[in-house]
């Protein structure tokens, strides 16, 4: 089992799970409303900790984390207090894993000019690229904290359709979602400041050829909100880049398919692995 654990990074009260010992290995959820750290990771926390030290943080605006409303750099934000925390823990160098938002932070991050994260190797499950417009991006966006609402959102994330019929579930995913200020939180990515026109400007793809370790691109085969082909496309951007499908999975293959994610994970970061 994962031990909680809270502290305080740069004023904000912070909190994370962490199991296992060795190498640290970081897990970072995703970006949905609801999101946190058991609910993205939970499933394989056990397995991964037999071979790591695992340390999955709720990231800003989530699970027990402070909740803090920026419409001006949610995601270096993010980013920057996730380098922070390991900072504190004295971690110097770790492998990452990133579901969706976890993904996009990781490469964002990766392809800057000065990147934060420690990274050793990574693996980017359902995170960069093209987000399909559907009515499955739609209720993802469009979340107006009711019920239904995230059954919607749960029905986007998810391939095999007992995930939203499983009220328990959307109901735990429900709660998470209207937590003190984390609607509010999660929703000011949505907006910026009068002043900023430009934040709204399509912006250039990151230049992958700047992520300088192994690196893991993973899609899922019934992913609802992603292209298909687009894990390989990146892949091959990146000098020491591969990718690979988890089938029968959709936005979350580490919940839907946990066992064959965690098989996954275990061998790209093996010693013989590609990382």
């Amino acid at each position: 089992m994962a031990d909680r654990r809270h502290v305080i990074v740069e004023g904000l009260a912070t909190s994370f799970l962490e199991a296992g010992t060795k190498d640290p290995l970081v897990l970072l959820h995703g970006g949905e409303f609801g999101a946190s750290a058991e609910l993205g990771w939970e499933l394989v926390i056990p397995k991964l900790a037999e071979h790591y030290r695992v340390i999955v943080p709720d990231q800003i605006g989530y699970g027990e984390t402070a909740k803090v409303i920026d419409f001006n750099e949610g995601r270096r934000m993010r980013i920057r207090h996730v380098a922070k925390l390991l900072e504190l823990l004295g971690i110097e160098e770790a492998r990452f894993v990133g579901n969706s938002m976890g993904g996009v932070n990781l490469l964002v991050d990766a392809t800057s000019d000065h990147p934060l994260l420690p990274v050793k190797s990574m693996i980017v499950i359902c995170g960069g690229g093209e987000i399909l417009r559907n009515r499955h991006s739609n209720a993802l966006f469009e979340y107006d904290a009711t019920f239904e609402a995230m059954r919607l959102i749960v029905e986007a994330l998810f391939h095999d359709p007992c995930y939203p019929a499983d009220d328990a579930y959307v109901q735990r995913r429900y709660e998470s979602s209207v937590a003190p200020g984390a609607w509010e939180a999660i929703a000011a990515a949505r907006f910026c400041r009068p002043t900023a026109a430009a934040a709204g400007m399509p912006k250039e793809d990151p230049d992958y050829r700047r992520i300088g370790f192994p690196t893991l691109m993973v899609e899922a085969g019934e992913d609802k909100l992603k292209p298909k082909g687009w894990a390989a496309e990146i892949a091959a951007e990146i000098p020491h880049g591969t990718s690979t499908i988890v089938p029968a999975a959709g936005h979350c293959p580490q919940i839907e398919q946990p066992r064959f994610v965690e098989e996954m994970v275990l061998e790209f970061f093996s010693p013989g692995g590609s990382s």
